[in-house]
C-alpha cells in the first residue's frame, strides 16, 4: 500500500483493516455522525415550530379573537331606589297611676330636749282607716283601696318557731368528728388480723399489696354500701370486703353536733409472710 493510498484512509479504515467489517460495527461507526447531525437539525426546527405555533395559528385564523369579542354583553346600570324612610311610631303619654291619701307617719326619733322643733304626733286610727302612712300628709288623685294594717303584729303565746327536721339521707364526706372503729385504731387492726384469711390463690400466686375499700356509717354505727374502690384480685378483694362486712357497730360521725352518714375509705394490707 502506497502513502497515498494510506492518506485517503479514515480512522475507521485504520481500526478495521484487518477485521471482520460486515460484522456491523463497522457500519455503525460509518452512519453515526451523518444520523446524528440529522436528529439534531429536526429536533431544532420541531422546536422552533413549536415556539411559532401561536403565531402562524393567529396569523391564520384570525377570526376567533373577534368571535372572543363580539361575544361579550352590554351591561346596562340602573339606578337603585331608596326606600322610604319609615315615620317614627308615636307613643301615646303614659298616664300618671292613681296616688293615695297619705298621713305623715315618721319613725321615733330620741332626741336631746334642745333640739325638739315641733312635737309630731302618730297618726290615729281612724285617720288610717282612708290613708296610709307616709313621709308627709298629702291627698290622692285616685280611688285606692286602702288596706288598714292588723290591729296587733306582736306573736302570740302559742306561736313557736318550727326547727326543719335534718336530713339524715344525706352522705356527708368531711365532717366535723369523723366516724371510730369501737376501741380505736389498734383494736381495728387486732380485729383484722384476727378475722382476714390470706387467699389460697394469692398466697400461690405470690400476690400481696393493699385492697381499698369504701363503705358508709350510718347515724346508728352500721356499716352499708360496702365495695372496693381498688384491689389486688385473686380473692384478696373478696376478703376484704367480708371481713368489713362482719365489723361491728362503729361510732357515727357528727356534724353541728348530730349524727350523720359518713362516706368512709380503709385500706387492707395483704402481706405474706
Amino acid at each position: 500500500m502506497t502513502q497515498s493510498d494510506t492518506s485517503a484512509l479514515t480512522y475507521d479504515d485504520i481500526i478495521f483493516q484487518s477485521r471482520h467489517r460486515a460484522y456491523g460495527a463497522f457500519d455503525l461507526r460509518q452512519h453515526y455522525r451523518p444520523a446524528l447531525s440529522r436528529a439534531l437539525i429536526v429536533g431544532i426546527g420541531l422546536f422552533l415550530l413549536g415556539l411559532s405555533s401561536p403565531i402562524i395559528y393567529d396569523h391564520f385564523w384570525p377570526h376567533t379573537s373577534a368571535d372572543a369579542t363580539s361575544s361579550m354583553t352590554e351591561v346596562t346600570l340602573t339606578k337603585v331606589t331608596e326606600p322610604p324612610v319609615e315615620q317614627p311610631i308615636q307613643i301615646p303619654p303614659t298616664e300618671q297611676a292613681p296616688a293615695v291619701n297619705t298621713v305623715r307617719n315618721l319613725p321615733l326619733v330620741v332626741m336631746p330636749e334642745a333640739d325638739v322643733v315641733d312635737e309630731v304626733l302618730p297618726p290615729t286610727t281612724d285617720e288610717l282607716q282612708d290613708a296610709t302612712s307616709g313621709p308627709q300628709t298629702a291627698e290622692g288623685t285616685g280611688d285606692i283601696e286602702v288596706i288598714a294594717p292588723p290591729e296587733s303584729s306582736a306573736p302570740t303565746i302559742t306561736e313557736k318557731a318550727i326547727e326543719a327536721a335534718p336530713k339524715t339521707d344525706d352522705v356527708f364526706i368531711s365532717v366535723e368528728q369523723f366516724p371510730e372503729y369501737p376501741g380505736g385504731l389498734e383494736a381495728m387492726r387486732s380485729f383484722l388480723s384476727k378475722n382476714l384469711a390470706y387467699p389460697r390463690a394469692a398466697s400461690s400466686a405470690g400476690v400481696s399489696g393493699r385492697v381499698y375499700v369504701s363503705f358508709v356509717v350510718n347515724t346508728d354505727g352500721s356499716l352499708t354500701d360496702v365495695q372496693v374502690l381498688k384491689g389486688i384480685g385473686f380473692g384478696c378483694d373478696e376478703e376484704a370486703v367480708r371481713v368489713v362486712k362482719k365489723m361491728p357497730f362503729w361510732k357515727p360521725g357528727k356534724q353541728s353536733g348530730r349524727a350523720v352518714r359518713v362516706k368512709f375509705n380503709l385500706p387492707i394490707s395483704f402481706t405474706l409472710e
